[in-house]
C-alpha cells in the first residue's frame, strides 16, 4: 500500500471515530505503538460500555486464539448494548493452515453490522502475502489497513511541548529536537522520558542537563555525539561515549558499524556542502531528522575532505582487525577513536 493510501486510512479511521461509526474490520500495525494503542482505545471506548464489557468485548492472543471461538465471538449478538468488539493480537493470518484460511476468509467477508473486529500487530510483523490471493482479497476488500508510522519531527515537537506543559514544565523546540534525536523518536519512548525529566527537574524550564541526567541515549545517538565530540576537539568525551556504548553491552562490531554510518553521513554532508547544498538535502537523502542533519553539517564544516577519506580507511581497517586479529575489540575501538582524534587535529 502506498504511503498516501496509508495516510488516508488513518484519516478515515479518525473520521469514523469522530462520526461514531467505526467500520467492521481493521488491521492496526506500525512502529508507533503509542498511537496504535490510543486509537484502539478510542474504538473500544466508542463501542463498549464498561458495564457490559464482559459480554460484548472479546480478545484473542497467540495463546488463546482458536478459529471456532473467534467465529462465535464475531457472531455473538450484543447484550444490553448496540455493538460488540473483537480484538485479535499478533495472529499472522497468512500463516494459518489452508482449512483455517478458508474459514477466516468466510468470517471476514461477512462480519455482522453490530460487530467491529480489530487485528493488532505489536510483537508480530504485519506481512500480507499477496500470493494467497483469496485471503489477501478478503483482507483488503473488507478491512482498513491502518499503519501508525513514526511522526514527523514537527508534529513530535508540538506533542512534546504539550506533554511537558501538562506537567507544568516548559521546553524549547531545540531541546525537543535534541530529545527526539537521542531516543528512538517514538511517542512511546518519548512519553516515558518526558515523565522522568519532568519529575527530575526542579525548575519550570527544562534544560539540557535535565535531559542528559535521566535519559539514556540509543546507541546511534551516542555514536553521533562521539563524532561531534571529535569534530569539536573533545577527544576525552569521545572516549567516554565509547565506554558508554560498551557498558550498554553493545556488540563491538555493531558499535563500529554505528560509528561508520555516522562518519559516512559526515562525508556525504561534506560533499553536499562543497556543492552548495544544505541540511534539508542531507535529511532527504539519509532519512534522518532535521536536528541530526544540521548537527552533521556542523561537524562536516570542521572536517576536511582528506579527513573524511582517512576516517573511512581507519574504520575499514578496524573492522578487519576485529574480525581477524586476536586483539581485544575494546582496545581496537579505543585505538580507532584516538586515531580519528589525531587525524582530526591535523
Amino acid at each position: 500500500m502506498a504511503k498516501q493510501d496509508e495516510f488516508n486510512e488513518l484519516q478515515a479511521l479518525k473520521a469514523a471515530i469522530k462520526a461514531k461509526k467505526p467500520e467492521r474490520l481493521y488491521f492496526f500495525h506500525g512502529e508507533e505503538m503509542f498511537l496504535l494503542r490510543y486509537y484502539l482505545g478510542q474504538v473500544k471506548k466508542l463501542l463498549i460500555d464498561e458495564l457490559t464489557e464482559s459480554f460484548n468485548f472479546h480478545r484473542f492472543t497467540n495463546e488463546t486464539f482458536e478459529m471456532q471461538s473467534f467465529a462465535d465471538a464475531v457472531e455473538n449478538l450484543p447484550m444490553m448494548a448496540e455493538a460488540t468488539m473483537v480484538q485479535v493480537d499478533d495472529i499472522d493470518l497468512f500463516k494459518l493452515g489452508e482449512g483455517e484460511r478458508n474459514k477466516i476468509i468466510e468470517i471476514l467477508s461477512d462480519i455482522p453490522e453490530y460487530c467491529t473486529v480489530v487485528f493488532t500487530y505489536e510483537t508480530a510483523a504485519w506481512k500480507p502475502d499477496k500470493r494467497q490471493k483469496k485471503l489477501y482479497d478478503a483482507v483488503t476488500a473488507n478491512g482498513r489497513i491502518v499503519e501508525f508510522a513514526k511522526q514527523e519531527q514537527r508534529e513530535l515537537i508540538s506533542w512534546i511541548i504539550r506533554h511537558f506543559a501538562a506537567l507544568q514544565k516548559r521546553i524549547t523546540p531545540d531541546l525537543c529536537a535534541y530529545l527526539i534525536d537521542i531516543t528512538d523518536g517514538t511517542m512511546t519512548a518519548l512519553g516515558s522520558e518526558i515523565r522522568k525529566i519532568a519529575s527530575y527537574s526542579g525548575a519550570e524550564d527544562i534544560c539540557k542537563a535535565d535531559i542528559d541526567a535521566v535519559t539514556e541515549p540509543v546507541p546511534d545517538a551516542v555514536a553521533f555525539q562521539m563524532a561531534s565530540d571529535i569534530s569539536n576537539g573533545k577527544y576525552g568525551d569521545a572516549l567516554n561515549k565509547l565506554n558508554q556504548l560498551l557498558k550498554m553491552q553493545e556488540d563491538p562490531l555493531s558499535i563500529l558499524g554505528t560509528i561508520g554510518a555516522n562518519f559516512r553521513r559526515i562525508s556525504a554532508a561534506k560533499t553536499l556542502l562543497e556543492n552548495g547544498k544544505n541540511a534539508s538535502e542531507l535529511s532527504r537523502l539519509y532519512g534522518i531528522k532535521e536536528y541530526a542533519a544540521k548537527k552533521t553539517m556542523e561537524s562536516a564544516r570542521r572536517f576536511s575532505a582528506q579527513f573524511c577519506r582517512q576516517a573511512s580507511e581507519l574504520i575499514l581497517e578496524t573492522d578487519r582487525k576485529i574480525k581477524t586479529s586476536a586483539d581485544e575489540p575494546k582496545r581496537l575501538l579505543e585505538m580507532l577513536i584516538l586515531q580519528l582524534a589525531q587525524e582530526a587535529s591535523k
